[in-house]
Parts: C-alpha cells; sequence; structure tokens
C-alpha cells in the first residue's frame, strides 16, 4: 500500500510542475472557439503540456480508485476477523 501513496504524491508534484508550466490561455471557455488553430510553434508546445496535464489527472484518478479498493477489500477482512475473534464469555454477576 506504501507504493501506492509514493506514486500518487511523487505523480501530484509533478502534476503541480507542469500546470505552473504552463501558459494562462485567458478568455475562458469561449476564446477557444474564436481563435484559429496554429500548428506551428508555441501552440504546439503547449498542446503536449496541456496532454501531460490531462494524463498525470487521470493517473491520480486511477491511483486513487485503486488505493479505495485496496482499503476496502482489506477493511472488509479487518471486519471479519474481528466479528470471528469477539467472543463476549457468558458471565452471570451475583446479586449482593
Amino acid at each position: 500500500m506504501n507504493w501506492i501513496l509514493i506514486i500518487a504524491i511523487i505523480v501530484s508534484i509533478l502534476l503541480m510542475l507542469i500546470i505552473l508550466i504552463q501558459n494562462p490561455k485567458g478568455g475562458g471557455l469561449a476564446s477557444n472557439f474564436s481563435q484559429g488553430n496554429q500548428i506551428f510553434g508555441v501552440e504546439k508546445t503547449t498542446d503536449i503540456v496541456e496532454k501531460i496535464t490531462w494524463i498525470g489527472a487521470l493517473v491520480i484518478v486511477v491511483i486513487s480508485l485503486v488505493a479505495s479498493s485496496y482499503n476496502s477489500k482489506r477493511s472488509a477482512a479487518s471486519q471479519q476477523t474481528q466479528t470471528e475473534e469477539v467472543e463476549l464469555p457468558n458471565v452471570k454477576v451475583p446479586k449482593k
């Protein structure tokens, strides 16, 4: 389980650095539709950085799902062992 946590931390740090590298596009979603596509130059570099960002986000989601799946299986197994191990003795308390 520790290796999943280590991978998640490394990917998160890389994702933060990649996001900080990106240039702000400005204008929001509407500006993407009004501009023509540039094939050469800086726009090509930002496409690569954007793809890396999406891949990093997808990796974080997959790691989160794997970790939650692992934890749910582990907690279910621990609940079964706890119910099997805990048996209270039948003790009668004497009255005075």
